[in-house]
C-alpha cells in the first residue's frame, strides 16, 4: 500500500459487528466455520487513513481487534507511523482497543484521541481508561459536529452527529477528506428516518461506508430487534440505489448473510453496492 501513487488513502481494517466473527458464545455454522478456519474469521469494523506525504496514518475506532489490525497497517505501510485514533463512540466495538496503548501492554506516550466532547468525558471520568489518561498514554482532543479539523497538511476530518443509542456517549459519524475526493464513514446509526434527505447528504460525496448490521429482521430469534436499532442493509441499499455515491455496506454482525457469497449479497451488487473487505482502498488525492 505504501507505494500508492494517491497521497491520501483510506484502507478498511475489518467489516463485523463489534462482536466480529466468530462470535463469543455462538455455535451457529458461521462462527463454528471461523472458529476452524482463521481465513474465515471476520475483524469488527475499523477504518486506516493514511498519508503517505507524511508517512503517517491514523485509526478510526480502537475496535477488540486492535492488536492485528495495527499490525496490518506495520506490514502494510513499513516506515509509517500511528499519529492518532478518532473515535464514534462508547459501545464495545469501537473504544475498547484502546486498553492496549496502557502501561500493561504498548504503553505509549501522549497518543492523540479524537472524540466528542461527551465521549472524551467519559473516558476521563471511567476506570480504566481515566488511567490512560492520566498517566499520559493518550491525550484527548475534543471535536464538534460539522467542525472540520485538519489532521495533516492534506487529510481533514469532520464529524457528523448520528443518532445511535446514547447510553454512554454521544455518536459520531466522519467525513474523511484528500485534496480531491470525500468518504463518508458511519459504521452505527439507529435508523436513516431522522436524517431527511438521506440520498442528497451522502451523494455529495465519492463513497458511503454505511451500516449494515442487519441484513433481515428474523436473524436473531428471541431478541427484541428495538432494543438494538439499526436500518436494515436492504433499506439502506434501496435509499441509495441511485444516488451518484460508492456504496459500501460494513458493521455486519455476525448473523448476517451478507458475510459470505449467496443470494443476498448478489441482490446487494444487482441493486448498485457491495460489501466492504479487509484491506479494500480507496484513493482521495
Amino acid at each position: 500500500m505504501a507505494t500508492s501513487a494517491a497521497k491520501v488513502e483510506a484502507v478498511l481494517l475489518g467489516n463485523a459487528q463489534d462482536g466480529g466473527v466468530p462470535q463469543a458464545g455462538c455455535a451457529c455454522p458461521r462462527c463454528l466455520r471461523a472458529r476452524k478456519d482463521p481465513a474465515a474469521r471476520k475483524w469488527v469494523v475499523s477504518l486506516g487513513v493514511v498519508d503517505h506525504a507524511g508517512k503517517k496514518y491514523w485509526l478510526i475506532d480502537a475496535t477488540p481487534d486492535f492488536r492485528e489490525q495495527l499490525h496490518w497497517m506495520i506490514e502494510a505501510c513499513p516506515g509509517y507511523s500511528l499519529a492518532g485514533i478518532a473515535l464514534t463512540h462508547a459501545h464495545t466495538g469501537h473504544y475498547t482497543g484502546l486498553i492496549h496503548l496502557g502501561k500493561e501492554a504498548w504503553n505509549v506516550r501522549g497518543m492523540p484521541v479524537y472524540a466528542s466532547a461527551r465521549m472524551a468525558a467519559f473516558l476521563r471520568d471511567n476506570a480504566p481508561w481515566a488511567q490512560l489518561v492520566r498517566q499520559g498514554n493518550l491525550r484527548l482532543v475534543e471535536l464538534y459536529p460539522d467542525r472540520p479539523r485538519a489532521l495533516s497538511a492534506g487529510v481533514r476530518v469532520t464529524p457528523v452527529s448520528v443518532p445511535h443509542r446514547g447510553e454512554w456517549s454521544d455518536t459520531l459519524a466522519f467525513v474523511i477528506e484528500g485534496r480531491q475526493r470525500a468518504l463518508f464513514y458511519c459504521p452505527d446509526i439507529d435508523s436513516w428516518e431522522t436524517w431527511e434527505g438521506l440520498a442528497g447528504f451522502v451523494g455529495r460525496f465519492d463513497v458511503a461506508l454505511l451500516d449494515a448490521t442487519f441484513y433481515s429482521p428474523d436473524e436473531l430469534p428471541g431478541r427484541d430487534m428495538r432494543a438494538i436499532p439499526h436500518p436494515l442493509a436492504t433499506e439502506t441499499v434501496r435509499r441509495l440505489q441511485d444516488a451518484p455515491v460508492e456504496v459500501v455496506l460494513i458493521h455486519l454482525n455476525h448473523s448476517n448473510p451478507l458475510h459470505d457469497p449467496g443470494p443476498e449479497r448478489e441482490w446487494v451488487v444487482r441493486h448498485g453496492a457491495r460489501v466492504g473487505e479487509l484491506g479494500q482502498r480507496w484513493g482521495l488525492g
